[in-house]
This record gives C-alpha cells, structure tokens and sequence, in this order.
C-alpha cells in the first residue's frame, strides 16, 4: 500500500435530511462544497473547490452525480 495513493474516505450524509450542495460567490467564484439541511436551510461546509476536479472528488466521495449537486449563490 503506497502512502501517496491512498483512496480518500467516504464522506455520509443522511441522504433524507441533506442533500449534497455546491456555494458559489458571484464575486469572486469561490466554491465550497458541503450539505444543505432540507429543514433548516443551513449550510454546512466541508471543502473549499478549486475547480472542476476536486469537485469531482466531492461527487466521488459523496457518491452522487454532480447533476443532482444544488448550486447555491
């Protein structure tokens, strides 16, 4: 087992209560991926996107689509 390689943890959510959301800032295009609580509406984050590939990553770790990814601005 090489120590670079090593395939990331999944990441689980309840996938009744969260769903999977992407926040981006209009001014600046930062993106933060993370959950959207479907009751509350609050936004919790758990990584910063630098772009298409580690958003990828997310989609990879969360184990959805990157089509079923809300985007909030």
């Amino acid at each position: 087992m090489s120590w670079f390689h090593k395939k990331p943890e999944p990441i689980p959510y309840d996938r009744e209560k969260q769903q999977p959301a992407v926040r981006r800032s209009i001014c600046t295009g930062e993106m933060t991926a993370g959950f959207l609580d479907r009751d509350t509406g609050k936004f919790r984050e758990l990584m910063l996107l630098d772009g298409q590939k580690e958003l990828e990553a997310f989609c990879q770790r969360t184990g959805v689509e990157e089509r079923d990814i809300k985007t909030i601005y």
